[in-house]
């Protein structure tokens, strides 16, 4: 990807004929996000895939302009023709975001003195909220477990984790034996960027993983290099995503919840049970691993949908 686009880069330079330093900047800024920000490949390839869009918009409309050279007035250009050409709204607002990501790191690298994006409105965005699962549908699913199966008590730790824990389910996944802390009650977990953070873990959570190792773990062949995984499948490997999907899915199926769920919604549910409980949204925060509390102020919104939907249901005067 970063081949092709620096080929478009050098494309563009030698169309005008002119040295000018969107490959330099392109590279520079690659390795800021990897090195400095910690991205994933895929993270990196996404900011890549957003100033690509521009790049092509400035080659389609024969514009010699150097990064410098962008000012509002043509950035508006651009997203009414992203715009025009039918890309949605919330796709529009992540190539918005992935440009702005570039031109303060151009402010912070001194490639640029002002910031062309700083007055950039995004698009309006409805605000979708997420399926969560209450407490009553949640004990429906753990108890259509099979503990008589091989997987039964490894998956009743799954679901227990997920909504303990409020997990991803890459942090599910990847969770390791040296960090789980039951001790201390809490596991650490490997977030987005590498990011390492604490999490408290219920009793019944750390019940249902030790049970697990006693019932099922402890007693299966491990391939080597999967021994500090905790949640493994029969091959003594790390479970992959797919498969948590399916364990959920299926579990759904069983107890005819007409909801879609997938392992996220645990993640909503853990967090909008917080916050209506009268969790602090900051702790809250700190537990999903949100680098914004504006991603976490949606569990106020969730909230605030279900007081309202109580009132109506139950208020006399409805």
């Amino acid at each position: 990807m970063f081949v092709q686009i620096s080929l478009i880069f050098l494309k563009f330079a030698q169309y005008y004929n002119k040295k000018v330093n969107w490959l330099i900047a392109q590279k520079e800024f690659r390795e800021y996000l990897k090195l400095e920000k910690s991205l994933s490949e895929n993270s990196i390839l996404a900011y890549e895939r957003d100033i690509q869009h521009l790049v092509n918009f400035l080659i389609d409309n024969s514009l010699n302009k150097n990064p410098e050279d962008i000012d509002l007035k043509l950035l508006e250009k651009f997203i009414n023709r992203v715009n025009e050409i039918g890309i949605n709204p919330r796709s529009q607002a992540r190539m918005i975001s992935g440009i702005r990501a570039f031109y303060k790191f151009l402010i912070l690298s001194e490639f640029i003195d002002v910031d062309p994006t700083a007055l950039l409105e995004m698009p309006r965005l409805g605000r979708k909220l997420p399926t969560v699962l209450n407490i009553e549908e949640i004990d429906e699913l753990i108890s259509a477990i099979d503990l008589s199966k091989t997987e039964g008590h490894r998956n009743k730790a799954i679901i227990e984790t997920l909504y303990s824990c409020g997990l991803r389910v890459s942090e599910l996944i990847e969770l390791k034996i040296s960090n789980l802390y039951f001790d201390e009650e809490f596991i650490k977990v490997i977030g987005k960027g590498n990011k390492e953070r604490l999490v408290p873990i219920s009793k019944k959570a750390r019940n249902e993983i030790k049970f697990y190792f006693e019932k099922s773990r402890n007693h299966q062949k491990i391939q080597k290099g999967f021994e500090n995984y905790v949640f493994l499948n029969r091959r003594g490997k790390k479970l992959t995503r797919v498969m948590i999907f399916t364990i959920i899915k299926g579990l759904a199926k069983i107890i005819g919840l007409k909801k879609n769920i997938s392992p996220h919604t645990f993640r909503h549910s853990f967090a909008t049970h917080l916050v209506e409980g009268g969790a602090d949204l900051r702790a809250v925060q700190e537990m999903l691993g949100h680098e914004s509390i504006i991603t976490t102020e949606i569990y106020t919104h969730l909230d605030r949908e279900y007081l309202k939907d109580t009132i109506l249901r139950f208020h006399p005067r409805k």
